[in-house]
């Protein structure tokens, strides 16, 4: 019998070689593709969507916009046509979450400082204190790569919209006015066609780490 085995032990590994290479060949062909989600805004959590927009159920897109980067340039919609793209909320006063999320978006632009096809937004949410001057500032501080990241100020009013009805983060209802505040933690990764793909922790490493490999994701859709 020990015979039998030393005789084709050579012809056994190879027949298990060769059988791990095919069951992994069916299983990669057989295994789905993951897709990202398009969301609207009746998948989302009711708490973050305006209340105009809770029973949106298909066609849900960021609408055009009209802001200022840290240059003092005009940031429209179109700077960001046909790109991925993470946004998000912050301001520059803020001492809690807004250093941890800025740190993360520095982490993303830096995955990405070469690919052409992502960049970043970040919208503050106090524009009358972060104007140009201060946003400028903030940039050089933060290592900002203008090519890549605009952080923008403008219209309260707008900005506020766009949180609530456009990107879908805000956790409180209100009309942009003096007293209004909208603080939010999240990222949302937008896809060439301006829908939003994804919601993501912007103070969770882990986070990022998943948003990273969805943006990798999202770049072979075709």
């Amino acid at each position: 019998m020990l015979q039998f085995f030393a005789k084709y032990k050579f012809f056994g590994i190879v027949l298990f070689v060769l059988s791990v290479i095919i069951i992994s060949i069916i299983y990669s062909i057989l295994k789905p593709n993951r897709v990202l989600p398009v969301y609207e805004p009746d998948m989302v959590n009711k708490e973050l969507v305006d209340s105009t927009m809770q029973e949106v159920r298909k066609y849900h897109k960021i609408p055009d916009f009209s802001l200022i980067n840290q240059n003092g340039e005009i940031v429209t919609q179109e700077n960001y046509d046909n790109k991925i793209y993470v946004a998000d909320f912050f301001f520059t006063t803020c001492q809690t979450i807004c250093p941890i999320m800025t740190g993360h978006m520095k982490q993303i632009q830096n995955e990405v400082k070469d690919d052409e096809e992502v960049l970043l937004l970040s919208h503050s949410v106090t524009p009358k204190i972060d104007d140009v001057a201060r946003l400028r500032q903030y940039a050089t501080d933060k290592g900002v790569i203008d090519k890549k990241w605009n952080l923008v100020t403008g219209d309260k009013k707008q900005i506020y919209n766009l949180a609530r009805k456009a990107y879908l983060v805000a956790k409180t209802e209100g009309d942009g006015g003096p007293y209004d505040m909208v603080h939010t933690e999240n990222f949302v990764l937008v896809d060439k066609k301006n829908r939003i793909r994804g919601f993501y922790d912007g103070t969770n490493p882990e986070a990022i780490e998943v948003l990273l490999e969805d943006i990798a994701l999202l770049k072979k859709e075709k």
